[in-house]
C-alpha cells in the first residue's frame, strides 16, 4: 500500500506509548468476556429466553469482526490515533447504553457498540509500525497482540467478583470508566501517525465485506443452537460464500 505524509511534523513515540496502546487493547478485549460470568443468569435478568439472551454475546463478536478491517482502512486514510479514539468512544457509549437497561434490544445495541472497539487492536499495531524503530517493533507488536488474551483473561475473575457482590450493571459502568481512561491516556501520550494511504474509502466494498462476515460468522456462533444441518445454518453458509465471492 502506498502511503503519503500529512505534511505535519511527527511527534516521537515516548516510552509510554506502547504500554498505553497495550492498555487500550486490554480494555477492548475485556468487552468480549465481560458477561461470561453472568451468562447463565441473562435470560432472567433480561426477561427473555435463553436463545435470545445469547445474542448479547453474539452481537459483540460479530460487530468486532466487522469493525476490525473497516477501522483499519479508515485509520490508514484519516489517522490511526483518531480512529483509535473513535473506537474507544463508541465502546464507552455502548457500555453506558447497556448500563442503564434491563431490556434485551437496547442491551444488544449496547453490546454491538462495545464490540465495535475491536478495531483498536489493528489500529494500535499500525501506530507502532509507523512510529517505532525496527529494533523495538517486534516486542511491541507481540505485546499488543497478547493484550487480547490478557484482557479476556483478566475480565473473567474481575467480572465474576463484581457480579457476585454488586448489581450486574456495575460491570458496564466499570467498562465505560476503563474506556474513558484509555481515551485520556491515548490523547496525552500517543502521537498521531503522519502517514496516510492514498485512495478513498470503498463503501460498497465495506458493506459487502461486512455482510459476508456476518453471514459466515453467524451460523458458526449459532450453529449449535440451530443445528449444523438445519436449513438456516446451511443457507447462511451458502449466502456467505456467494456474497464473499461477489465481493472479491
Amino acid at each position: 500500500m502506498t502511503h503519503t505524509t500529512t505534511g505535519e511534523p511527527a511527534r516521537r513515540a515516548s516510552g509510554a506509548t506502547v504500554p498505553v496502546l497495550a492498555f487500550a487493547g486490554i480494555v477492548v478485549a475485556v468487552m468480549q468476556t465481560l458477561l461470561v460470568p453472568v451468562i447463565k443468569d441473562l435470560p432472567r435478568l433480561l426477561d427473555t429466553s435463553p436463545s435470545n439472551a445469547t445474542w448479547v454475546l453474539t452481537s459483540t463478536l460479530l460487530s468486532g469482526a466487522v469493525a476490525t478491517p473497516i477501522m483499519g482502512r479508515l485509520g490508514d486514510l484519516f489517522g490511526k490515533r483518531r480512529m483509535l479514539i473513535a473506537s474507544l468512544a463508541v465502546m464507552v457509549v455502548g457500555a453506558l447504553v447497556s448500563a442503564v437497561t434491563d431490556a434485551l434490544l437496547p442491551m444488544i445495541v449496547g453490546r454491538t457498540l462495545q464490540g465495535f472497539a475491536m478495531g483498536a487492536i489493528p489500529l494500535g499495531i499500525g501506530l507502532m509500525r509507523d512510529m517505532l524503530p525496527r529494533e523495538r517493533l517486534g516486542s511491541a507488536m507481540a505485546l499488543m497482540s497478547s493484550s487480547i488474551g490478557v484482557g479476556g483473561g483478566l475480565a473473567l475473575p474481575a467480572a465474576a467478583l463484581v457480579a457476585q457482590h454488586a448489581d450486574w450493571h456495575v460491570l458496564f459502568y466499570g467498562a465505560a470508566g476503563l474506556g474513558v481512561l484509555a481515551i485520556a491516556l491515548t490523547l496525552l501520550v500517543v502521537p498521531e501517525s503522519p502517514l496516510r494511504a492514498k485512495g478513498s474509502f470503498d463503501l460498497p466494498g465495506a458493506l459487502g465485506l461486512s455482510a459476508g462476515l456476518v453471514l459466515f460468522l453467524l451460523p458458526i456462533t449459532k450453529g449449535s443452537d440451530w443445528g449444523w444441518s438445519s436449513p438456516t445454518t446451511l443457507g447462511l453458509f451458502a449466502a456467505a460464500a456467494v456474497v464473499l465471492l461477489l465481493w472479491a
